[in-house]
């Protein structure tokens, strides 16, 4: 199905939890309220809102949380979502901490690829960021999923060009077969208060370190990256680039929250609930209402004038 503005919507994002087992400054600090379990949707809720999604042409599904896996039955909600016909992917992004022990069941699921949240492979500033001591068993998962060629990609958000991550986590690529994406923070919750690293300049540093660095032109995934490979790396190097490089007029996807609420854009509080259609069992008015929010789907965001920004739910909250 189209939006207003001729954008082909094929893609929806799922959140099926707030709750996380890291406390990420920017995400999730310690003291966060959570959404009470009778105001999230139920896994039946959830396939019923894919299912009329997929009639509409959404052919994309992307499982997120807060932390998906920390979810009871996480793998069961992925075989659900890959048996709704049309759908031809679903993927899911998790911090990795439990990826290790849920792989065999996500690979068994039908699970097609997944996002693994790192922001810097060293462990001291890990446990800054995070809150957590949990790198070792996030770079197991990260083995776990290559061991089980599960197409995999690695999600960093920057707070500093100066601090060597970038270097690092670009290395990983010279020696494993997966992507390193750079994600602009984007001023939404905690990060409002954050000043966002210029995908600009880490790329400038990446050109000064590897001045043979090359644009890679292959389609990576369903996002809107721009990726450059490494001479001999096995992997690539990604960046999206939200705030310096704006990517509005080919965004293709729309949001769902765990509560029900239907976002066509982060920057925007503007939601459509299809709770109380769903718990109706009323799907002619859900699949009215996934239409109206597609067609209210803005041109684009406004992350480059905080002031017009609407949305201050935290990260958790929304799905990311």
């Amino acid at each position: 199905m189209k939006d207003t503005f001729g954008r082909e919507i094929d893609y929806m994002r799922i959140s099926i939890t707030d709750r996380c087992n890291l406390r990420c400054r920017y995400c999730m600090p310690e003291g966060i309220e959570w959404i009470p379990m009778k105001e999230i949707l139920t896994f039946e809720e959830i396939k019923e809102a894919a299912e009329e999604a997929a009639a509409l042409g959404i052919c994309k599904l992307k499982v997120t949380g807060g932390e998906p896996l920390v979810r009871k039955g996480c793998p069961d909600l992925i075989r659900m979502l890959k048996e709704i016909p049309g759908i031809k992917e679903v993927t899911l992004t998790t911090n990795g901490i439990l990826l290790s022990e849920y792989m065999p069941k996500l690979k068994e699921a039908g699970l097609t690829a997944v996002n693994v949240s790192l922001d810097t492979p060293d462990p001291k500033r890990y446990a800054e960021i995070t809150g957590k001591n949990e790198l070792d068993r996030v770079m197991a998962g990260i083995e776990a999923a290559l061991a089980y060629d599960m197409p995999l990609k690695l999600n960093a958000v920057l707070r500093s060009e100066e601090d060597g991550d970038w270097e690092a986590l670009s290395e990983l690529t010279n020696r494993l077969p997966m992507d390193v994406r750079f994600i602009e923070l984007m001023p939404i919750g905690m990060g409002e208060k954050l000043a966002p690293v210029s995908n600009e300049v880490i790329l400038e540093k990446l050109l000064q370190k590897y001045p043979k660095l090359k644009r890679d032109e292959r389609k990576h995934g369903n996002g809107p990256a721009v990726y450059y490979h490494i001479p001999g790396a096995l992997g690539s190097v990604g960046f999206i680039s939200a705030i310096h490089g704006r990517f509005c007029e080919s965004c293709n996807r729309i949001r769902m929250t765990s509560t029900g609420d239907i976002k066509g854009c982060l920057c925007y509080d503007e939601g459509i609930s299809i709770k109380e259609a769903l718990r109706c069992g009323d799907r002619r008015t859900v699949r009215t209402l996934l239409i109206k929010a597609i067609q209210n789907k803005p041109n684009g965001h406004c992350f480059d004038q905080k002031g017009s920004i609407t949305e201050h739910r935290k990260m958790s909250r929304i799905g990311g």
